[in-house]
């Protein structure tokens, strides 16, 4: 591992393309400190203390914390990654959509560029509410005023600096795609969740330090973190291979086909948006909570659906595995995987082609999601469990599962397999060299 680390450094592509992204970081992380103008940083910060368990901690956390910290990034990438999914459940059910995807590279610019714009829309709506949400906080607990100067002029201020904002981040992704290493969009998430691990560290080293907590426990918690990362990555590697033949074919004098091949069905195929949509609509009703007056209907909403209450962890369970299942039936078409197959003049071993292979397949994914959807469901609820269990905070707690640890290890995962692509592929043209140099000095010789 260490010789393929230094070996990083020998590619001057690749070489390039990890310094590149790294510039973006920096770019990122210097954006995410410049303030929003006109608002009291210091005291939305303390309000959104309160709101961890809310919608606008989860929308903090994938903002990288730039919400909280009400900086011109307070939008983050969710725009962009809402836009990206409005237009991949259209084309579902939009003919014209579905064709674009279809289309190849093409059709992936037109959708692209699609995106971006329906990206600009969503940003534009969302910082318009942001500027209303900050003007209705008013005054904290503390008697701090999140927007001194509220009006029609910080309206319009903040809804055009967000939606830049928002814009500029979409760019810096596309940038990394297309020059950097990895997928830039992914990796922007990445940073923003990860920027958190040092100080929650930090915290529970705090703790054993002033003996806030045991030395055993503490062991017993990092032992904790590496089986949960390599279930993780046992959950989002895992797939069944389905065993391919294609039939061989003839076409003037040469023969195509004749090969065996599989197709891999992940057991997580869905990632990790139904915990995304599981967790915006349990989140939904304790911030509708927020804005209602104190009362019997208030205090019922709070407890009922509080996040370390069995009942709110049993509901989200049973969501993540039904939306496991909707986000599974959008992302993969058995029918069309059937209908390629049989253009291609491939088949499954002792199943016919065409509809019984559709229903082969289905039947296949239907039974491994239900287990990795039990699974993922599981993840999820797991931090809430070790801070009812342990006295750990949650910003520690949240690396044991949930949203943030699926999106560091898939995000890893998938930037590691990349720089091994690169090893593999600087390593075959280096004999290619080796060999025209050889046979060079041979017939000089």
């Amino acid at each position: 591992m260490l010789e393929k680390f230094q070996n990083i450094f020998k590619i001057p592509e690749l070489k390039r393309k990890i310094l590149f992204t790294l510039m973006i970081f920096i770019i990122y992380r210097i954006g995410g400190h410049v303030p929003i103008p006109g608002v009291n940083a210091f005291a939305l910060g303390e309000f959104l203390k309160m709101q961890q368990n809310t919608l606008f901690g989860l929308y903090d956390m994938f903002a990288g914390g730039n919400f909280g910290r009400a900086t011109v990034f307070a939008l983050g990438i969710m725009p962009y990654i809402s836009a990206s999914i409005i237009l991949q459940l259209m084309g579902t059910v939009i003919p014209a959509l579905q064709k674009l995807q279809q289309e190849g590279e093409e059709g992936r610019k037109k959708i692209t560029q699609w995106t971006r714009y329906l990206t600009v829309g969503i940003s534009a709506m969302q910082a318009l509410g942001v500027s209303l949400f900050l003007t209705q906080i008013g005054t904290t607990e503390g008697g701090l005023r999140v927007v001194p100067a509220p009006g029609l002029g910080f309206m319009l201020l903040t809804m055009i600096t967000l939606t830049a904002g928002t814009t500029f981040i979409m760019w810096l992704g596309e940038q990394i795609t297309e020059k950097g290493i990895g997928n830039g969009i992914s990796l922007i998430i990445f940073i923003g969740i990860i920027d958190r691990l040092p100080m929650a560290f930090l915290q529970e080293l705090q703790m054993l330090v002033k003996d806030l907590r045991q030395p055993l426990t503490e062991l017993f918690l990092i032992a904790l973190l590496y089986f949960t990362i390599v279930a993780v990555v046992a959950l989002t590697q895992g797939q069944r291979k389905i065993n391919v033949q294609y039939a061989k074919r003839v076409v003037g004098r040469k023969v195509y086909g004749g090969q065996s091949t599989h197709i891999p069905l992940k057991i997580n195929q869905a990632g990790v948006m139904p915990i995304i949509f599981a967790q915006t609509l349990m989140f939904l009703p304790s911030t509708l909570a927020t804005f209602m007056p104190d009362g019997g209907m208030k205090d019922w909403m709070t407890s009922a659906f509080a996040f370390d209450s069995y009942m709110y962890m049993f509901i989200y369970l049973l969501m993540i595995v039904f939306f496991t299942y909707f986000y599974t039936a959008v992302a993969f078409n058995p029918v069309d995987v059937a209908s390629n197959l049989k253009k291609h003049g491939g088949l499954i071993p002792s199943v016919k082609p065409g509809k019984k292979t559709a229903e082969y397949l289905d039947n296949i994914l239907t039974r491994i999601t239900l287990p990795g959807a039990i699974f993922l469901g599981l993840i999820a609820i797991f931090p809430t469990l070790i801070t009812k269990q342990i006295n750990v905070s949650y910003s520690f707690a949240s690396f044991y599962g949930g949203t943030g640890l699926l999106i560091i290890v898939g995000v890893s995962l998938d930037t590691l397999q990349q720089i091994e692509a690169h090893l593999v592929m600087r390593h075959y043209d280096g004999l290619m060299k080796s060999g025209r140099i050889r046979g060079r000095r041979g017939r000089a010789f």
